[in-house]
């Protein structure tokens, strides 16, 4: 995380370029693409959160991506156990030492685990975004949402396009 946050600060220091054309790497380096890890097996959301679907249960979190954008996560607001999420709603809230973000499901239905390590270690969402640092366990209500979220290439294509931008 420390590395992290020293090479982005570096590079915004220095002015150096998300990318660099292609004479020089082919296919183009890109600064979040090294540092952001986007597992497969996953399912991605726009908002940036990912699915782990297993049986009937969808473990949900935030992606190392957002994470990293985040900084130094200090706090994390969460539901409780047998309450609903909608998909495209919030269900909780991530603080971090720059800004509070919510946390938007990429699908709904009723949470039956709650992470409550968070609560006490809420720092696991940066040391560990796919392991330690989910956020809840979903029995889904329409498992067909799954369908429309992006798969790990689709996902890394759309940080990449959307870190370019800015």
């Amino acid at each position: 995380m420390a590395l992290r946050m020293w090479a982005s600060s570096t590079a915004n220091a220095l002015k150096l370029s998300s990318s660099v054309s292609k004479s020089h790497l082919s296919p183009p380096f890109s600064i979040s693409r090294c540092f952001s890890s986007v597992l497969e097996g996953l399912k991605y959301a726009n908002s940036h959160e990912w699915v782990k679907h297993e049986g009937s249960v969808a473990t949900i979190g935030i992606s190392d991506h957002a994470q990293g954008h985040l900084g130094e996560v200090v706090f994390v607001e969460l539901p409780e156990a047998n309450s609903s999420v909608s998909k495209e709603k919030s269900f909780g809230a991530v603080e971090s030492v720059k800004a509070t973000s919510e946390i938007i499901s990429p699908i709904s239905g009723e949470v039956i685990e709650v992470n409550t390590k968070l609560t006490d270690s809420p720092g696991l969402i940066n040391s560990s975004p796919y392991e330690d640092g989910w956020m809840i366990k979903v029995k889904p209500s329409s498992p067909a949402e799954l369908e429309s979220l992006m798969d790990p290439k689709a996902y890394t294509k759309f940080c990449e396009e959307e870190d370019a931008a800015h």
